[in-house]
């Protein structure tokens, strides 16, 4: 089990961290900050200009990961990771991976009131140069905002706040404790994808509003928005997986089998072992069927109708190429063969 301390700099994330490991027994603190760190030795210096925050460098992501599943292999018990997470896509990407390997995670957010915090951050020593110092909590001022949003936006209804802004680490400890303990900071609720150990075949299905805009969902446990769709069980035709896969996520039964538009090979990049991807016409749908369709909650957060532009800038790149393609087969009444998002043959 991992109990995931999130909040911006300075809400109090490490020392109660630290406090946290004396109160849940068999627990080990795990700071990713070590991984950001280490990264600066192992990445050429022309890959980290390009990113101002390690976090969003792809490698960081997955290292952490990587090292949560082999700290809990080789001490078992609990991880307490101080760790602030403001993007909601990094969220998915960790939790869903950390999910993928059964490992539950508790997320907790401190939320101590934005005069407190500037308060902290102003209050702040460094060690070294004073302008190094004045470096540091200018960063820290920066963050504010976008902490604020995060906290008032999406993490509101991802993990447990803790107002810490008048108690002492110990006591933000004791307040988290309890609340794992009582199951009042429960487990994420995020569903549980197995990590792929080969190729695997996929398929998705576009469905249409009446403005032929098409319909895209929002998986919790992996960054990105996604068509619906998924892995085609061993022995299932594809195109009645992406039937069965469209009943089980937005409630819509499919009276007919769907024409299939492209069939796209997506090359193995590590980790991923990729495979060959397959869309389908699912066809437009009755406005009132748009308006009634439902989300597991485990495994989708939102979707919404989009339209060919605006799903561009929702879609990874290789996944809008494929839609791209999908929408001229579809208006061409042809399909497509792809690699890697491009026409071939």
């Amino acid at each position: 089990m991992i109990v995931w301390i999130n909040g911006t700099f300075s809400a109090g994330k490490t020392s109660t961290a630290r406090e946290l490991t004396g109160l849940i027994p068999h627990s080990t603190l795990y700071d990713p900050e070590v991984i950001g760190g280490a990264l600066q030795y192992l990445l050429p210096q022309k890959r980290l200009d390009e990113v101002t925050d390690y976090q969003d460098l792809p490698i960081w992501r997955r290292l952490v990961v990587e090292g949560a599943a082999g700290m809990l292999a080789e001490l078992g018990g609990v991880l307490v990771v101080p760790m602030t997470l403001l993007r909601q896509e990094y969220r998915d990407e960790i939790f869903g991976g950390l999910a993928a390997r059964r490992i539950p995670v508790r997320h907790v957010v401190l939320t101590p009131d934005e005069t407190i915090l500037r308060a902290r951050i102003d209050a702040r020593v460094e060690p070294g140069a004073a302008d190094a110092g004045q470096r540091v909590r200018q960063w820290a001022r920066d963050h504010v905002p976008a902490w604020l949003a995060a906290r008032d936006g999406w993490l509101a209804a991802d993990a447990f706040p803790v107002d810490n802004g008048r108690l002492t680490p110990r006591e933000t400890a004791e307040r988290i404790a309890a609340a794992v303990r009582t199951g009042e900071a429960g487990a994420c609720d995020i569903v549980q994808t197995p990590e792929p150990t080969r190729e695997t075949l996929a398929a998705g299905v576009l469905l249409f509003d009446d403005q032929d805009r098409v319909l895209l969902v929002d998986p919790t446990y992996k960054p990105g928005w996604e068509f619906p769709g998924g892995v085609v069980e061993s022995g299932e035709p594809p195109a009645r997986a992406g039937m069965r896969e469209v009943a089980e996520e937005v409630g819509v039964i499919l009276d007919e089998v769907p024409r299939l538009l492209v069939v796209d090979w997506e090359p193995p990049c590590g980790p991923s072992y990729g495979g060959l991807r397959m869309l389908f016409d699912g066809g437009r749908l009755p406005a009132g069927q748009a308006a009634r369709l439902r989300l597991p909650g485990p495994e989708l957060r939102a979707w919404r109708f989009a339209t060919e532009v605006e799903a561009a800038g929702m879609l990874p790149h290789v996944r809008f190429e494929r839609l791209r393609w999908a929408l001229r087969a579809r208006e061409r009444g042809t399909v497509l063969n792809l690699e890697a998002g491009v026409p071939v043959g």
